[in-house]
């Protein structure tokens, strides 16, 4: 296969398309990577985020303010749950959910505009 000049030469420096290969991730790694994106895809549960990022609340009051019914807030909240991106804590009658150190740390870089000013 024929590619321009540098890009051998320095696929070469790097050991070829086995250093590529040899220097990705895990396959489990991408696959909570891509979780995660997943979860972050959807503005409800970025806005979601936000307001756990606020206050840590229960399922009713999450509701309120987003005016979602209950079974797609259910939805939402366990997609943000397997993304590692909010927990959920049984306290009394209630679940408390609240972000994550993850969440608070991709939801910071977003308030500093370094998600931002990358993506222009």
């Amino acid at each position: 296969m024929e590619i321009p000049e540098p890009i051998r030469e320095s696929l070469e420096e790097i050991g070829g398309i086995e250093g590529i290969v040899s220097s990705l991730p895990p396959e489990e790694k991408m696959k909570r990577l891509a979780r995660l994106f997943q979860a972050l895809s959807d503005p409800l549960r970025v806005r979601i985020l936000f307001i756990l990022l606020r206050h840590p609340l229960c399922v009713c009051l999450i509701k309120e303010i987003t005016s979602v019914p209950d079974s797609k807030l259910s939805y939402h909240l366990n997609i943000l749950k397997s993304a590692g991106l909010i927990t959920g804590e049984q306290e009394g009658n209630w679940i408390i959910y609240r972000t994550t150190d993850l969440s608070v740390m991709i939801l910071g870089m977003y308030s500093t505009n370094v998600v931002l000013e990358s993506s222009q």
